[in-house]
C-alpha cells in the first residue's frame, strides 16, 4: 500500500467514523426533523463516484485497491441512515396525526361542555 491509497483510506475512515453515531442519533430520536436526505444523497453520489473510479482503475490495471472496502462500509452505513430517515418520516407522520386528533377531541369537549 502507497502512501496515496493510506492517505484515501484515512480520509474515509474519518468520514466513516461519523456515521455510527449519527445512525444511532437517527434510531434513537425516531424523527426526520433537522435531517437532511438531500445532504445523504450527495454523499452518496460521492462515495459512488470515488468507487467507479477504484473499478476503472481495476479495470484498467488489475489492481483492487484496498480503499474500495471502506468506500462499501460507508455506502453502506449512510444507506442505513436514509432507510431510518424514511422510517422516521413515518413515525413523525404517525405522532402528528395522533397530536391533532388529540387538538381536535379536546377541542370538541370544550365545545360541548360551553
Amino acid at each position: 500500500m502507497d502512501i496515496v491509497q493510506f492517505t484515501e483510506i484515512a480520509m474515509l475512515v474519518s468520514f466513516g467514523a461519523s456515521w455510527p453515531f449519527n445512525i444511532m442519533k437517527s434510531y434513537r430520536s425516531r424523527t426526520a426533523k433537522g435531517k437532511s436526505v438531500q445532504f445523504e444523497i450527495i454523499v452518496e453520489i460521492g462515495y459512488t463516484i470515488g468507487l467507479i473510479g477504484k473499478f476503472i482503475t481495476f479495470h484498467n490495471t488489475g489492481v483492487l485497491a484496498y480503499s474500495v472496502w471502506f468506500y462499501f462500509a460507508d455506502i453502506a452505513m449512510v444507506l442505513i441512515d436514509m432507510g431510518l430517515y424514511f422510517r422516521n418520516i413515518r413515525l413523525d407522520k404517525i405522532r402528528d396525526a395522533r397530536l391533532e386528533e388529540n387538538a381536535n377531541n379536546e377541542e370538541n369537549a370544550e365545545a360541548q361542555a360551553a
